[in-house]
């Protein structure tokens, strides 16, 4: 006889487990993770499936991969549409960002807000926050630990003057780049990395 307990508790630890898909875009591989119906982790587009799994699992090292729900179809094949070029907007994708600072929380809940083709920088986010400029760089570390970038967009984040700097992703800076490309933002492109020096 099966135990109602036993049962209940099969059905908890399936709620809460992380399931993982790696698909493929215009602009590489690319992998996201799910619980129920929420994203809980995005991984953009990358040279190879085995990079984009091994990055995703590092955030979520439990998870499996697995057939995604409807809804989290619709956000792979949104995201494929994406980085075809298409507009997108992900604003309704629900999202569960798990235990996060509460000022992380709350620049993630702004940086949302951005639209697609706009940007703001670390500052003004801060701002808009009710933080003083010395909150700047902590919006720069949220957004560098951003599980969910693409659906969380940390690439309209610019820094001072938009400028184009840092961005942990595969392919740095010049990532974020292409992806504002993708939706009409003109910038310039990042500073090549210093190879040498001159006196």
């Amino acid at each position: 006889m099966v135990d109602l307990n036993d049962r209940v508790a099969d059905l908890a630890i399936m709620a809460t487990l992380h399931r993982y898909r790696v698909f493929e875009t215009a602009h590489g591989i690319a992998a996201i993770a799910w619980s129920g119906d929420a994203v809980t982790a995005f991984r953009l587009p990358g040279e190879t499936a085995r990079d984009a799994e091994w990055s995703l699992l590092r955030r979520l090292p439990d998870a499996v991969a697995g057939d995604p729900p409807p809804a989290i179809a619709a956000v792979i094949a949104d995201a494929i549409r994406y980085f075809a070029g298409e507009p997108v907007d992900f604003d309704a994708v629900a999202i569960d960002l798990g235990e996060q600072e509460p000022f992380f929380a709350q620049v993630y809940h702004r940086v949302r807000a951005i639209g697609r083709g706009e940007t703001m920088t670390y500052g003004a986010v801060a701002r808009d926050l009710g933080a003083g400029p010395e909150a700047a760089r902590a919006v720069g570390q949220a957004m560098a630990r951003n599980p969910i970038p693409l659906i969380v967009p940390c690439h309209r984040v610019l820094a001072a003057g938009s400028r184009v700097h840092g961005f942990s992703a595969p392919g740095g800076a010049l990532a974020k780049v292409r992806m504002l490309e993708i939706e009409g933002v003109a910038t310039e492109p990042p500073p090549a990395a210093q190879t040498a020096f001159e006196f």
